[in-house]
């Protein structure tokens, strides 16, 4: 894989290629995702990329009733809302991202622990292209 610099422009190039990567640090092993260019445990700056397996859980979410515009032309607002939550990966890092295929008008029924797996979402064309990472129940 080619040398690239550990920052949000690189991980957001894999994310358009559909690839969650993440920095794995060479001296104690520690994951994170986004990736750093130095470790949160060690503090060494001798940093590899992985990719991670794009498998979770659930571990804490939130329903947002008042999005981004981007968020509002997909069809969110107040009776619709959409669910960010946190998922921790098979390999321990905690990431952020949206919960596709929940009911967020129903918070009640999404659950802590669900299973997720990866899902990354393709916006606009071009030079305009944006992709965000999802995850989807299993």
């Amino acid at each position: 894989m080619e040398r690239k610099p550990f920052n949000d422009i690189s991980y957001e190039g894999f994310l358009s290629e559909d690839k969650l990567m993440g920095s794995k640090c060479q001296r104690c092993g520690v994951v994170s995702v986004p990736p750093r260019s130095i470790c949160i445990k060690c503090h060494g700056s001798e940093m590899e990329w992985v990719e991670m397996k794009g498998m979770g859980k659930l571990v804490a979410f939130t329903c947002i009733a008042i999005g981004p515009p981007f968020m509002i032309k997909e069809g969110y607002d107040r009776k619709h809302p959409y669910v960010s939550g946190v998922v921790e990966l098979e390999e321990g890092p905690k990431v952020v991202a949206r919960i596709e295929g929940v009911d967020g008008s129903k918070p009640e029924t999404i659950r802590i622990g669900t299973p997720l797996r990866i899902e990354f979402l393709h916006r606009d064309e071009g030079e305009n292209s944006v992709t965000f990472l999802a995850f989807r129940p299993l």
